[in-house]
């Protein structure tokens, strides 16, 4: 279904529009205004993400038609893929050539693009045998409150901000085609808990001073947490380095969420604009701005904040790049101690552990051709106007 964008609906007409778009979606709401219990399998929950993929690619299309067939020949076919020559390497996104190319690659994603929000830092990973883009790392600021990492540390009184500004979330991290066929993923994610990328951070936020209240935090990163795209993850589970376990699981989120409503975002905005409730927000505003919008619109349709609960667990991670993160994040500890993992390292850990022995196993890597992303992200536009 294509929605209209260009003026605002009055409550009845984005009453009726919210409730077909959650019956599309196969949501049944319940008489006491809350949606009934949804538990998706993962195909499942790509197809809820995918009008809104599909409303992305289409604002996009005129910088892909500018952009595509520059940046095309970073993506390699399965027959320019030597696996045994596989030689990773990590680049921080610095210049606008690396951020058109992060770009593209991130539209291949089945989940809508998030411009990110607070500190922000991009990677990517390239095969440098071939100088072809294997995948992509993104970090951003965490949120401040995060029930199933809060859970698992004692916070000093009035320090708990503090804290966890020394650490961030990954907010995009994964392996473009034919690399995906690999376990590319799991190169990715080891690359998430490098020096290299440690030291990135520390470049970049060394004497920096945050937005809101113009703090200067120290330039420590210690660790990193996420959460998966389609509930459980096939690319953290098992992820160790030797006996190192460099994703640790700690829990699942609560189901809570606005993407399943994402499209009716732009018509929630301009209906509380057009009642004189600003939706604008500032620094340090964040993901909590759509959310407050989307709660203040619903309530004002008639309906509960309930229906942001879509039921969708995501399985969350904690990636400790500190021997004593509780010592440290509970304040017994006043320096972190670093673990030390040269993404060369663990590269070459991936190359035994992983590439290798999944070369055995599957020939689909080889059969991929880069062409077939003008279909990918041309194609979902035509069907998304019919």
């Amino acid at each position: 279904m294509k929605y209209p964008t260009t003026h605002a609906m009055d409550a009845s007409e984005l009453r009726d529009l919210l409730l077909q778009r959650l019956q599309d979606m196969g949501f049944t709401l319940a008489d006491n205004g809350r949606l009934v219990a949804y538990t998706p399998d993962k195909e499942t929950v790509r197809l809820l993400h995918q009008p809104a993929t599909k409303v992305e690619i289409g604002q996009h299309q005129q910088w892909l038609q500018k952009y595509l067939d520059r940046y095309i020949h970073y993506f390699a076919d399965g027959s320019e893929v030597e696996p045994v020559r596989i030689h990773p390497v990590l680049r921080e996104v610095v210049n606008q050539h690396d951020a058109h190319l992060f770009r593209i690659a991130r539209l291949l994603w089945s989940i809508p693009l998030s411009k990110g929000y607070g500190r922000r830092l991009r990677f990517l990973v390239f095969d440098k045998s071939n100088d072809k883009l294997i995948g992509l790392i993104a970090l951003q600021s965490p949120p401040l409150s995060f029930p199933v990492r809060d859970r698992l540390f004692q916070y000093p009184p009035g320090r708990k901000t503090e804290l966890v500004n020394q650490t961030m979330d990954i907010q995009t991290l994964g392996a473009v085609p034919p690399y995906n066929h690999l376990l590319g993923g799991k190169l990715v994610a080891y690359a998430a808990a490098s020096n290299e990328l440690r030291d990135a951070y520390r470049r970049k936020y060394a004497q920096r001073k945050t937005e809101m209240e113009q703090r200067m935090l120290p330039p420590h990163l210690v660790a990193l947490t996420t959460t998966s795209a389609f509930g459980r993850s096939s690319i953290y589970n098992r992820l160790k380095f030797h006996s190192t376990r460099i994703a640790e699981t700690i829990g699942y989120t609560e189901g809570y969420g606005s993407f399943h409503l994402s499209e009716l975002y732009p018509l929630f905005r301009a209906f509380l604009e057009q009642q004189g409730v600003s939706t604008r927000g500032g620094f340090g505003v964040g993901p909590r701005r759509k959310w407050q919008t989307m709660v203040r619109a619903l309530d004002r349709l008639g309906f509960s904040a309930e229906l942001l609960r879509h039921g969708v667990q995501r399985e969350a991670f904690l990636f400790r790049l500190v021997e004593n993160l509780e010592d440290y994040m509970e304040g017994r500890s006043t320096e972190p101690q670093y673990r030390d993992l040269p993404f060369a390292d663990l590269a070459a850990w991936w190359r035994e552990r992983w590439l290798l022995p999944r070369v055995q196993r599957v020939t689909d890597w080889q059969t991929w051709r880069k062409g077939s992303l003008y279909d990918q992200l041309f194609a979902p536009v035509a069907e998304a106007a019919v």
